[in-house]
Order: C-alpha cells, then sequence, then structure tokens
C-alpha cells in the first residue's frame, strides 16, 4: 500500500479552527466521498477521458484522508494513480489541484450547502455565493486588465478543428488575452495551449489559464495539462453564471450538446430587455471545415430564437486573426462600459440573470419528459428550456449519474410542438453524425428519444 501526504498549497494554506473542525465533520459525509472521486479525477489530469468508469473502475483501492492539525490540514493519498509522479514525485499542478478541490468541494461545501443553493430563491443570493467561491479561490484579481477571454467548444473536435482552437489561443495569447475553459480535453485545451506560446512570445508573465468544472463532469472531463487555476463551482448553473461574469469577450469553437448548452444560456440571458446595453463581444468560429457546423447552429438559433438572437454574435470560419483581433478591439468598450455604470471589472454585477437560468435543473426522466418545448412562450424562457434538454443530454452522454440513470430506465423521452421538435431533432442528429458527442473512435449510443 502506497501512502503519500501533502502539504496545504494555496488559500488552504492557513485556516482558521473553526474550518478545520467543519473539515473534520466532512470526513463521513457524501460531500467527502465526492471529494475522494473529484481527487481521483484531478490525478488523472491531462489525460483524454470521457468515460469516469475508465477512472473509477481501476482504483477501487485508492483513498484520500484528511490529516487534522492545528495549524491547518494534509491530504493523505493511498494508492495514487502512478501516472501522476514524476520519479516518485507528484507533480506540482496536480497537488495544487488536490487542495483546490479541498477548498471548492469541502470548505465552501460547509459554508454554502447544496440545499440552501438550491432551495432559496432569491437570485442576489445565489449570484453572492458564485462570487464569493471565486474570491475565495483568488479568481478574481481586481487588476483591471479586462482580458478573460471565454472559450467554449466541446472534447469531441477532430484534429483540424483542434489546430484551429489553438491558433486562435496563439492570436489571444499574442494581445495578452487570457483563456478561461470548461478545462477538459479538445477545445477547452486547445485555446490555453496556444495562448502560453502567445504570451512567451510577449514576455507576457500573468498568463491565466483558468479552468472552471463541477463535481459532475469532472471525472468525465479531467483538467488538461495547461489548467493553472482550477475552480469546481457546486453545479452547471452556477458555473455558467462563473463564465459570464468573469468574462469580457466570449468564443464559441465548435462542439456538441455541451456546447448547444453554454450557447443557449449564453443567448437567453443576452435577450433579457434588462440586458440590451451589456457590452460582451460574442464570436463562433472554426476552421473552413466547419463552416457546416456554424451553418446549422446559426439556422437552429434562427428559427427557434429568432434574428435578434442571430445578432448577438459573429461568426468567423477560418480566421484565428480576426477573431482575436475581434476580442481586443472591444476591450476598450466593454471597460467604457463597466465605467459608465460603475460596476466590477472583473465581476460582471449589472448582468442580470432570470431565475430560471440560476435554478438547478436535475435531469430525471420525469423532468426532461415535462419541458415544455412549444413557441408559446417568451424568448427567453423557450432559450432556458432549450437549455435544459441539452443539460439532460450531456448528463446522459458523459456524468456518472445520468449514465447509470439512463442504463437503468432507458433513454431520455422529449415531446412537444412537432416544428421545434423537428428542428432540435436535426441538430441533434448532426451531431451525432459529426461524432460530437464522445470522443473520436468511439460508438455513440443516443440517450434520448424524441417522440410526438
Amino acid at each position: 500500500m502506497q501512502k503519500i501526504q501533502l502539504n496545504p498549497l494555496g488559500s488552504m494554506s492557513q485556516l482558521s479552527q473553526l474550518e478545520v473542525n467543519l473539515l473534520s465533520e466532512s470526513n463521513d459525509s457524501d460531500l467527502y466521498r465526492l471529494f475522494r472521486n473529484c481527487c481521483l479525477a484531478v490525478l488523472y489530469s491531462g489525460a483524454e477521458i470521457d468515460n469516469s468508469d475508465d477512472i473509477f473502475a481501476p482504483h477501487k483501492d485508492f483513498e484520500v484522508n484528511l490529516i487534522i492539525r492545528e495549524r491547518g490540514v494534509k491530504v493523505e493519498l493511498v494508492n495514487p494513480p502512478a501516472h501522476a509522479f514524476v520519479d516518485e514525485v507528484l507533480i506540482k499542478g496536480v497537488h495544487e489541484h488536490i487542495f483546490s478541490v479541498l477548498r471548492d468541494l469541502l470548505h465552501m461545501g460547509a459554508k454554502y450547502s447544496a440545499q440552501s443553493l438550491q432551495v432559496t430563491p432569491d437570485s442576489a443570493y445565489i449570484t453572492h455565493s458564485v462570487f464569493d467561491m471565486l474570491r475565495h479561490a483568488q479568481t478574481i484579481k481586481n487588476t483591471a486588465e479586462l482580458n478573460m477571454v471565454v472559450c467554449w467548444g466541446g472534447h469531441s473536435i477532430g484534429t483540424t478543428e483542434y489546430q484551429y482552437t489553438k491558433e486562435v489561443g496563439y492570436q489571444l495569447g499574442l494581445r495578452n488575452l487570457n483563456i478561461c475553459t470548461g478545462c477538459g480535453p479538445g477545445a477547452m485545451k486547445g485555446p490555453m495551449k496556444g495562448a502560453t506560446i502567445g504570451h512567451a512570445k510577449q514576455r507576457y508573465r500573468q498568463g491565466r489559464y483558468l479552468g472552471l468544472t463541477e463535481p459532475g463532469i469532472i471525472a468525465a472531463e479531467p483538467p488538461n495539462a495547461i489548467v493553472n487555476e482550477l475552480v469546481i463551482m457546486p453545479d452547471i448553473e452556477k458555473r455558467l453564471e462563473a463564465f459570464i461574469r468573469l468574462s469580457h469577450g466570449i468564443v464559441i469553437f465548435p462542439g456538441g450538446a455541451g456546447t448547444a448548452e453554454e450557447l443557449l444560456y449564453l443567448i437567453g440571458i443576452m435577450l433579457d430587455e434588462q440586458n440590451q446595453q451589456q457590452v460582451l463581444p460574442i464570436v463562433l468560429t472554426g476552421p473552413q471545415e466547419s463552416k457546416a457546423y456554424f451553418e446549422s447552429i446559426d439556422e437552429f438559433i434562427g428559427k427557434t430564437l429568432g434574428s435578434e438572437a442571430q445578432n448577438l454574435y459573429e461568426i468567423v470560419v477560418g480566421d484565428a486573426e480576426k477573431v482575436a483581433q475581434i476580442i481586443k478591439q472591444n476591450q476598450n468598450s466593454v471597460r467604457d462600459y463597466r465605467r459608465q455604470t460603475g460596476d466590477s471589472y472583473d465581476f460582471n454585477w449589472s448582468l442580470k440573470i432570470a431565475s430560471e437560468f440560476q435554478r438547478p435543473f436535475i435531469p430525471s426522466h420525469n423532468n426532461m419528459a415535462e419541458l415544455k418545448l412549444n413557441f408559446d412562450q417568451p424568448k427567453t424562457e423557450l432559450a432556458a428550456t432549450l437549455r435544459q434538454v441539452f443539460s439532460g443530454i450531456v448528463a446522459g452522454n458523459v456524468k456518472s449519474e445520468g449514465v447509470a440513470l439512463i442504463k437503468e430506465c432507458g433513454p431520455f423521452q422529449l415531446k412537444g410542438d412537432p416544428k421545434l421538435m423537428e428542428l432540435m431533432d436535426s441538430l441533434l442528429e448532426s451531431f451525432v453524425e459529426q461524432h460530437r458527442m464522445k470522443l473520436p473512435g468511439s460508438q455513440y449510443i443516443p440517450c434520448y428519444q424524441i417522440t410526438e
């Protein structure tokens, strides 16, 4: 049996006695078991894995223990994966990420229970909790650089698309822009990797490669090797809110259901009348080979949410430099808007997010079947519902609980307006045909059925 003890790093290096007691009380809870699984996922940093069973099954003897001291807490790993070590020493980035998990799951979990965040209807309280988690993770730097670019896209992308994401990241890095992604492989890794080269050439020493994830997805998408800041939000809704409030520009690469979920979340919020004056550049981009993908996405958005939604973003195909130029050229406009409204440069407080975008959606068979899928509702509410559809599909594809649910009860059943369902069916079928649901080489079995 191999055991290794890790000294604390980052914000967990100094703890109050109350915090130590709270961590100690967490030792036998469900939260602690979640901590164990997330630590194991972090030890797989850099691995391109989209099935949590591939992580958990070979390591049933893995354990993680908290050793409580008066001056703080140590983490003891029992039988950790060998590939997380170099010459029997744990890789430093992995060491840091282990304590990021401790910080976000145990410490913040004790402060903000899952129940309080899900039941409390107060939107301002939820936004405060998102801010507090990011602040505690030292993610909000208060530098006034306004250079955090959120990059979304799928982990199931081909070589050409991946190379393009790196080129966009490189062009962003040359302009001293930092990168925030979902921290996994594919389109989440490429921009970070490209930006490291751009930052190096410009001698930009403050390069940030921020990864935002959540407990249900981290095992399916372990942090890539470039991530130097890791934050685990409680659920997908808090994660998406963190993305948008931290961003000064958003770049969206080709992807599958998860990317569609992110785009619909973003569009639904930006369509809100209270956000009409917001300044946030949004670019959808990919290589020439991805042109058909963006045409299908744009068509779906136009036919479901209208031309107003299409006007929120710009599509750029095959021109990485132009993408970076658009983001950079809008940097001063973002600054001016924040200054005029008195808003923070590092956290967009003035953005209004309706409760339907903040409430956690549990993708059960019953909840999926009861989604209101028709055109007889405001565009913002339709966008929120469509977002929930894709959130359920992501859960059924890659989240361990969702995958187990599909195995036990069969595929989700979706029904609604025939025209809307036809549009959705066509889009989802195009994702399957383009192998955007899983990593290349794996067989995709749909976790949903569309019925009339």
